[in-house]
């Protein structure tokens, strides 16, 4: 690739945007370098340059950076470097938004699941414990990005500062410290803070002296105008335009009739306001990535498909809105001058079935090392971030008729006597409790807890997961536990027997033979709820409540050849799995 659009700084007058000097408007896309398998960065970016943009926004995924305190990534899928240089040889400026703190939908809005280690730190606040923290990673991050500023020669022309802060809170010392803390560090570009379209919001988001964004989704003569009247001069920008959704599982699948998203569009440009299509390319949250929402009575996990309806679709595709945006953007740019590639190859479709199974709960000794507590301790008390945590204790007998309860459960429990099912617990709703009797001479129990998703968003983000409180029988709390971290990221030693028929959570595995590798989509008809691994991939999580019916599968996960599936199913097993060459994701309504 070969540099199309040469680096240059971006600044602000009382008007609007200039780019190395010159009247500028920013038309970017949305993009997240985590949600893609990084050998499709390219596809992906080169489809969004063929829709006409001229910069593209993403994210930085702290959690996904810095697994641990002492443990930091920025190479293969974390290789921010790479994506960012990539954008910059297809002549796109980019906009950086590293936080720390991202929503996206994304585990825990961005923050690694480690800072709740620690019961007296306080989250997105003046609060010396986490500062320390986000200044360790910034000393880490910054570095990287850098060299890739448009000062010095690079494709990054903006930065924001944190992420719609205004929704959470007024702490403008805060956001002055993470402000201070990237000029100290050498970001020298400009720099922003977005904040949704709402007068209350941009009070407590404004950063005095930084340029003012805002989120919206429609309505934008009037969220403009919001926005102006907390920002009396300098460009207009609207950094997300929610012209799609995302989904969260036992909803519809959302979608905008693309006409109606571009006219919203057209009238921004016509208006000289620059504008973030969010999400450009939505992508996947492979393995346990996802986030959750959550108000006063329900919490919602988001789903494996982060599509989004975006006008570049999960698997690549070009959608009726890509089109539409592209004639509108077209309008206003003048010819694009690029075409997007092909559409990528698909597997041809074929159903294969298990031909192995093992229970999970005979498998604890080759998957986790026990800990050993007095009462249940959540997963951070653990080292861990993702994944299930089980836990077991030896009942005291007799218990006749009685009723079990676990305090501080998040999320979801399977519950066992003696390894037969008892039920499920859940965090809210109805499954709050689960009647058991125990006999005199005592009985095992196990919980199976799993983590869907921490909550992204809100007053509510302190979202520990495992079980923080005590598990009682009926005013009795027991103690003496077994407890093991499941993160479940090495399955290498499973040993499979053969492929009958086995009851609660079990890994059943299958294999399937593909010429080349290509883009497929896996259908579980009959299976329940789980996770799904290829090659040691993981694709990320299924359930019957939809709306999402299939799991993207990208080329570069697959082998020419055989190919193992593992499928990790908590209560009943399918017949079969489908390999599919359309996706499926659920009804719309």
């Amino acid at each position: 690739m070969t540099q199309l659009r040469p680096a240059a700084e971006l600044t602000v007058t009382d008007h609007g945007f200039l780019r190395d000097g010159r009247p500028h408007q920013i038309i970017s896309a949305a993009i997240h370098y985590f949600r893609v398998h990084p050998e499709l960065w390219e596809d992906r970016l080169l489809r969004l340059r063929a829709m006409g943009v001229n910069t593209i926004e993403t994210y930085i995924a702290w959690n996904l950076h810095q697994p641990t305190p002492d443990r930091t990534e920025f190479s293969g899928p974390a290789d921010i470097s790479r994506f960012i240089s990539t954008a910059g040889q297809l002549g796109l400026d980019v906009i950086v938004r590293p936080g720390p703190y991202i929503c996206a939908e994304w585990e825990f809005g961005g923050l690694p699941a480690w800072l709740l280690a620690d019961p007296e730190l306080r989250l997105r606040q003046t609060e010396e414990r986490y500062l320390a923290a986000v200044d360790a990673w910034f000393d880490e991050l910054v570095p990287v990005l850098r060299p890739l500023l448009a000062g010095r020669g690079g494709p990054v022309v903006a930065v924001q500062v944190e992420n719609e802060y205004g929704s959470y809170g007024t702490d403008t010392a805060y956001l002055d410290h993470l402000r201070q803390g990237l000029i100290r560090r050498g970001v020298d570009c400009l720099l922003f803070t977005a904040d949704g379209a709402t007068d209350g919001v941009l009070r407590g988001g404004i950063l005095p002296g930084t340029l003012a964004t805002a989120t919206f989704g429609s309505r934008p003569k009037e969220s403009l105008a919001t926005l102006r009247r907390h920002q009396p001069a300098g460009p207009l920008m609207c950094s997300e335009y929610w012209h799609g959704w995302f989904d969260h599982w036992g909803e519809q699948h959302h979608v905008r009739d693309p006409e109606e998203a571009a006219a919203e569009l057209d009238w921004m440009l016509s208006r000289g306001a620059s504008v973030n299509l969010y999400m450009g390319h939505g992508g996947t949250n492979f393995g346990w990535w996802n986030g959750a929402n959550r108000d006063e009575a329900h919490y919602r996990p988001t789903c494996t498909s982060y599509d989004y309806d975006a006008p570049v679709g999960e698997a690549g595709e070009l959608t009726a809105k890509f089109h539409a945006f592209r004639e509108v953007i077209e309008r206003h740019r003048g010819p694009i001058g690029h075409e997007a590639p092909a559409r990528p190859d698909r597997l041809a479709p074929q159903t294969v079935r298990p031909n192995g199974a093992v229970a999970l709960l005979n498998s604890l000794d080759a998957l986790s090392v026990p800990h050993h507590r007095r009462a249940p301790v959540p997963m951070e008390a653990l080292g861990q971030s993702l994944g299930l945590t089980h836990y077991r204790t030896r009942l005291r007998g007799p218990f006749p008729d009685s009723t079990l309860r676990a305090h501080g459960l998040a999320d979801r429990a399977q519950v066992f006597l003696d390894g037969v099912p008892l039920g499920l617990l859940e965090r809210d709703g109805t499954l709050d409790a689960l009647p058991i009797s125990v006999p005199a001479s005592g009985a095992e129990l196990d919980l199976l807890v799993e983590n869907m998703g921490r909550i992204n968003y809100g007053p509510w983000l302190e979202d520990r997961k495992g079980i923080s409180g005590g598990v009682r029988i009926d005013t009795q709390y027991q103690f003496g536990w077994e407890i093991r971290p499941l993160p479940l990221t090495d399955l290498t030693a499973l040993r499979f027997g053969a492929a009958e028929a086995v009851e609660g959570p079990a890994f059943h595995r299958a294999e399937v033979e593909v010429p080349a590798p290509a883009d497929g989509f896996l259908a579980l008809p009959g299976w329940t709820k789980g996770q799904v691994w290829l090659n040691g991939f993981a694709l990320g999580r299924y359930w019957d409540r939809g709306p999402q019916r299939t799991l993207y599968a990208p080329a570069p996960v697959w082998r020419a050849g055989r190919n193992e599936l593992v499928i990790l199913e908590l209560h009943r097993p399918g017949e079969r799995v489908d390999l599919l060459d359309t996706a499926d994701l659920g009804p719309t309504g």
